[in-house]
């Protein structure tokens, strides 16, 4: 994929935030694209300055980090895998308030603000955070790439399996990113976690993709506490190959599920670790119409990063897979994974118990159509021209 570059949809406000802001962070998993954005953003400011603090060379230069971005005080200054060195936090602190003004910084990183020590606390007020996932369905139709959406669908939408020669060196890639997370990423972030353990536990929420989380059952079939199984589920998650969805807790009358949902994030890792190795493999899968939900939950979460996601079900059977929050306004997605989609009672009893005023069924279908007045069905390339109804009075 050398010399391949697909625009990214948050590129625009990248560059305001740069603008706006002292220091800007963009976190995501690793080989999502991170570098190549940045030194797309860096390539317009000739002064800028570039170092991938994975790097010995580009790490020791920062031994005396003062003097170093004394010395360039003037340049636009990318740190690439921040999070090898937490401890640079204080240090961009007390050069962003002696120094002055925005554009400063661009940090890359491949772990969440919560795993990155002191980050949050330390440069508050100075800093914006964005997040960059794997490729999505909406920038790859926007590309000059020829890429159908059954193929992003099969590989996954990390850069270098998504535009690979074929399916066989994609699942190549795919595998050797798992093994090279387990073996030295996770190391890297100071976990002593055995590999070969990591791995299960990233295969048994493979298994148990978009179902309910049970690390008391989990965790005895894996042979360790509840705990700690939770802890591993947890530092997946904060370094972005899992989602732990969380429940509406809703006021309601009703005996509601309190446990989460886990997801493995990015389909294509989700077929490595099932050993689904082609489209006819998935289609004969079990896990076949969890994979469509992964695919366009993780699309509809990106298109609306202000929005809070949970899903919602009640012991009586009532659910709604995502239902996307912010202030009083709420909006609900069911995936069904067929060209003729059908919802069943639970779906109309939960827009009713929430009062949810628009909801869409998201379908692998190449147009979409009304259900109802308040419900429409409609395919990935229709999730960017969702506009949210706007806040009403209670």
């Amino acid at each position: 994929m050398q010399g391949k570059y697909i625009r990214r949809n948050i590129e625009p406000e990248l560059r305001e935030c740069l603008f706006d802001f002292p220091a800007t962070a963009v976190l995501g998993p690793r080989q999502c694209g991170k570098t190549t954005l940045a030194q797309k953003i860096i390539a317009d400011k000739p002064a800028a300055l570039y170092l991938d603090l994975e790097k010995p060379a580009d790490l020791a230069k920062l031994q005396e980090p003062e003097l170093f971005f004394a010395q360039h005080h003037d340049k636009l200054i990318c740190l690439d895998e921040v999070q090898r060195l937490p401890d640079i936090f204080p240090v961009l602190r007390s050069i962003i308030d002696a120094q002055g003004g925005n554009g400063q910084f661009l940090l890359l990183g491949s772990a969440s603000r919560e795993l990155i020590r002191q980050n949050s606390e330390t440069l508050a007020g100075r800093i914006a955070y964005l997040e960059l996932t794997p490729l999505l369905y909406s920038e790859i139709t926007q590309s000059k790439e020829s890429i159908s959406l059954q193929t992003l669908w099969l590989r996954g939408g990390f850069p270098d399996s998504l535009l690979a020669r074929t399916d066989k060196s994609s699942k190549r890639w795919r595998d050797n990113f798992i093994r090279t997370f387990l073996e030295r990423d996770i190391p890297q972030l100071g976990f002593r976690i055995p590999a070969p353990t990591l791995r299960r536990v990233w295969q048994m929420c493979a298994h148990a993709q978009g179902q309910l989380l049970n690390s008391s059952q989990l965790g005895s079939a894996l042979g360790v506490s509840h705990t700690t199984f939770r802890s591993y589920i947890d530092l997946l998650a904060e370094t972005y190959m899992l989602r732990i969805l969380p429940p509406y807790a809703a006021n309601l009358k009703k005996r509601l599920i309190k446990s989460p949902k886990v997801y493995l994030r990015d389909t294509g890792i989700l077929h490595s670790l099932l050993a689904i190795d082609s489209f006819d493999d998935l289609l004969g899968h079990p896990n076949f119409s969890v994979s469509w939900e992964t695919l366009a939950m993780e699309t509809i979460i990106a298109a609306f990063p202000d929005w809070e996601p949970f899903f919602y079900r009640t012991a009586a059977g009532t659910e709604l897979d995502l239902v996307l929050i912010r202030g009083n306004r709420k909006m609900a997605f069911e995936f069904k994974a067929s060209t003729t989609p059908h919802v069943t009672r639970g779906f109309w009893n939960g827009l009713k118990d929430l009062k949810i005023a628009q909801a869409w069924i998201i379908a692998p279908i190449d147009e979409g159509y009304p259900l109802r007045d308040n419900v429409r069905i409609c395919p990935l390339s229709e999730i960017s021209t969702i506009k949210p109804a706007p806040s009403r009075r209670s």
